[in-house]
């Protein structure tokens, strides 16, 4: 979930989209989390900062792919917030290579279907 690190403002929306929750959610989490406090417009449209973003992704991780409780991801932040903000890094990483990878396949078997009939295979 790469986030586009130059902007300095993400609507609900963006993040809703792109971790593929609710908005429902978000707000329900910024209620639990004191550490994600959007900025506001004066018609008080939340405007989510990058370090919103982060604290959001680590709650995501902790969450929705450790299935932990809201409890248990607010215990674990506080207590082991470092070695989470590691470890989601890591993992973020290895899901971008697992999916260059999966790329990488793909494109080895249209070659092979193309040019396996000359006896050569990408298998081998």
């Amino acid at each position: 979930m790469e986030f586009e690190k130059g902007k300095l403002f993400y609507s609900i929306k963006e993040i809703a989209n792109k971790l593929n929750v609710s908005e429902s959610l978000l707000r329900y989490w910024e209620k639990k989390f004191s550490s994600i406090s959007p900025a506001r417009t004066a018609k008080g449209i939340r405007q989510y900062r990058l370090k919103d973003v982060d604290e959001i992704r680590l709650i995501y991780y902790l969450v929705k792919e450790k299935g932990m409780t809201l409890s248990g991801a607010q215990k674990k932040l506080k207590d082991n917030r470092d070695k989470i903000i590691h470890t989601e890094k890591i993992i973020n990483c290895l899901k971008d290579v697992r999916a260059e990878l999966a790329s990488l396949k793909t494109e080895f078997d249209e070659l092979d279907k193309l040019y396996g009939h000359y006896g050569h295979s990408f298998d081998e």
